[in-house]
C-alpha cells in the first residue's frame, strides 16, 4: 500500500475496537478511496455495496428504482435469499438488518458502501432511512464497522459531516485521503516496474499530480512525453471525458462548479472570495461557500493571504494539475495529437514549466518547511506582487513563508535542467525585492532568500544572495 500505510493502519485499530464505528472517507475523485477499502478489509465483508453513477451510459438519469433494485442485488450476493424487491430505502436497509442479524457470529462485521452519495436520488428520502440505520440499530449491536466514501465531496461534507439532524456527532472517525506526494510517486513508479528520472517525475506530477488512477495508465516501455501523449492527446485519449467527470460526479451543482474552477484558472494568484461573488451574482452567498469549501476539500484548490494586504482577505488559487493542464493545453484546442513531443524543447513548454513547477512547490509545502528545519516553527505560505508605480519598483515573490521565529523566507521557486546560476542583474533584483519586503514588515523581522529548484545552485561571486538552497531531493523527502 503506497502512502497509504497510516490510514491502512488506522483502519485495523478501528476494526480491532470492541464498539460500532462509522468512518467516513473522502478526497479528490480517483485518489483510492475503493482501494484503500478493499485493499484492507477484502475477505472481510459482511455487506459490501457500490451506488450506481448519477447518468447511465445511455445518458439517462438513474432513478431510485434502479439504486434500490441494484442494492437488493447486493444483497442477494451477500447471501440474503430471493424476496420481493424494496420499494424503499426504509425497506432496503431493514433487509440489510435482517442479513447482519442472520450472519452475526459475534465477530466485527465490517459493511462497506461506496459512492453513497449517488444513491441519495431526488426525493428517496435516502437520509433518513440512513439515519435510521445507523443510530437506530448499528450504534446499539456495538460490532458493526460501517464505511462510506465517495468522490461527491460536497454531498459527504453536507449531509454527513456537518448533518445538524440524526446523524450530528455519529461519525466516529473522518479520513481525507490525499493526493500523492512526489515521494509517494516515485515509490509508485518503482513498484510498477516504471524508470523515471525525478526531473520526469516532477513533470509528471506538473501534469497529473499525484492521483494514482491517472499514473495508473503510465506505460513504462514509454517515455513520459509519449505517455503523455497517450494519455492526453491521442484521437482517443485514455482519459478521454475525465475532466467533465470530475464535476458531474463529484459536486452538487456541476456546471456552476466548472465555472467557478474556469475562472479561477484566468488569474495565476488567485481571486478573493468577494472577486468570485462579483463574478457569480447568480449564486448565493451560502451556495457560494459550499462550492469552494468542496473545491478545497477535493484538493482542487488553495486558500492564502496575500502578503501585505492590508485587508487580509484570503484568495483562492486553483490547484488541482490534470485541470490545470486540461485547461491550458486541451479545452477549445483541437489537432492536438503528439503535441507534446512535439513541443517537448518549446517555449511554450518551457514557460509552462516555471509556473507548473510553482503549483507543485505549493503542494509540497510541508517538504520545503521541512528542508528549511522549521516544522515545529508557526509559519504562513502566502506570495506577493507588487505592481510597479510611478514612484516605487515593482516585484513578484512566488512563495513567501512568514515566520514567528522572526524571520521571512523570501523563495524564488526554478525549474532547470541544470544548476540554477545567479548574475549581477539578477542580484540586483534580488536586493531591491529583499528591499521592498523590508519596507513592509516588522523590524524584528530578518529576510532570507530562499531557492527552491531542481538541481541546486552554481557557486559563483553572486550565488550568495540565496541563504538557503532547497532541491528536488528534499521535495521527494
Amino acid at each position: 500500500m503506497i502512502g497509504r500505510i497510516k490510514e491502512q493502519d488506522e483502519l485495523n485499530r478501528l476494526y480491532e475496537r470492541n464498539q460500532s464505528d462509522f468512518v467516513v472517507i473522502y478526497g479528490r475523485r480517483r485518489v483510492g478511496k475503493t482501494y484503500l477499502v478493499n485493499n484492507t478489509f477484502r475477505g472481510r465483508y459482511a455487506f459490501h455495496h457500490t451506488g450506481l453513477s448519477p447518468v447511465n451510459e445511455k445518458g439517462e438519469k438513474v432513478t431510485l428504482n434502479d439504486q434500490l433494485e441494484s442494492f437488493y442485488l447486493s444483497l442477494q450476493m451477500y447471501g440474503m435469499k430471493k424476496s420481493a424487491k424494496p420499494s424503499s430505502w426504509l425497506e432496503a436497509f431493514f433487509m440489510l438488518k435482517k442479513l447482519l442479524t442472520e450472519k452475526d457470529d459475534g465477530s466485527k462485521q465490517v459493511v462497506f458502501i461506496d459512492e453513497l452519495p449517488w444513491m441519495d436520488t431526488k426525493r428517496s428520502r435516502f437520509i433518513t432511512a440512513f439515519e435510521e440505520f445507523y443510530n437506530g440499530w448499528c450504534n446499539e449491536r456495538g460490532n458493526i464497522m460501517l464505511i462510506v466514501c465517495g468522490s461527491a465531496n460536497s454531498w459527504i461534507q453536507n449531509k454527513l459531516i456537518s448533518n445538524k439532524g440524526g446523524l450530528y456527532n455519529r461519525i466516529t472517525h473522518k479520513i481525507k485521503l490525499l493526493p500523492f506526494t512526489l515521494r509517494e510517486c516515485e515509490e509508485y513508479f518503482l513498484s510498477q516496474n516504471i524508470q523515471f528520472s525525478r526531473y520526469d517525475i516532477t513533470q509528471s506530477y506538473m501534469v497529473f499530480g499525484g492521483v494514482p488512477y491517472y499514473l495508473g495508465y503510465m506505460d513504462g516501455r514509454l517515455s513520459l512525453a509519449q505517455n503523455i501523449d497517450r494519455i492526453l492527446f491521442d484521437e482517443n485519449p485514455l482519459l478521454k471525458g475525465e475532466y467533465d467527470n470530475l464535476f458531474t460526479s463529484a459536486f452538487d451543482k456541476p456546471t456552476k462548479t466548472r465555472e467557478i474552477v474556469e475562472f479561477l484558472f484566468e488569474k495565476g494568484i488567485g481571486y478573493t472570495r468577494s472577486e468570485i461573488a462579483g463574478k457569480f451574482k447568480d449564486v448565493s452567498g451560502s451556495e457560494l461557500n459550499k462550492i469552494l469549501a468542496s473545491l478545497e476539500e477535493s484538493d482542487f484548490l488553495i486558500k492564502y493571504i496575500p502578503f501585505a494586504d492590508g485587508k487580509r482577505e484570503e484568495k483562492y488559487r486553483l490547484s488541482d494539475p490534470y485541470c490545470l493542464t486540461y485547461l491550458n493545453f486541451i479545452k477549445g484546442k483541437r489537432n492536438r495529437e503528439n503535441f507534446w513531443q512535439h513541443n517537448v524543447n518549446s517555449s511554450v513548454l518551457n514557460i509552462w514549466r516555471g509556473l507548473a513547477f510553482e503549483n507543485v512547490c505549493y503542494l509540497h509545502y510541508p517538504q520545503i518547511k521541512k528542508a528549511l528545519e522549521i516544522n515545529g516553527v508557526e509559519a504562513s505560505m502566502s506570495m506577493w506582487i507588487k505592481e510597479k508605480s510611478d514612484d516605487s519598483e515593482g516585484t513578484q515573490i512566488d512563495l513567501l513563508i512568514d515566520r514567528a521565529d522572526n524571520v521571512v523566507n523570501l523563495c524564488e521557486l526554478k525549474f532547470y535542467s541544470g544548476e540554477f546560476s545567479v548574475d549581477y542583474n539578477y542580484e540586483e533584483k534580488m536586493r531591491t525585492r529583499d528591499r521592498l519586503v523590508m519596507e513592509k514588515i516588522s523590524r524584528k523581522k530578518v529576510v532570507r532568500n530562499t531557492l527552491v529548484t531542481t538541481y541546486g545552485l552554481k557557486k559563483n561571486s553572486y550565488s550568495g544572495i540565496f541563504v538557503n538552497v532547497i532541491t528536488l531531493d528534499d521535495l521527494f523527502a
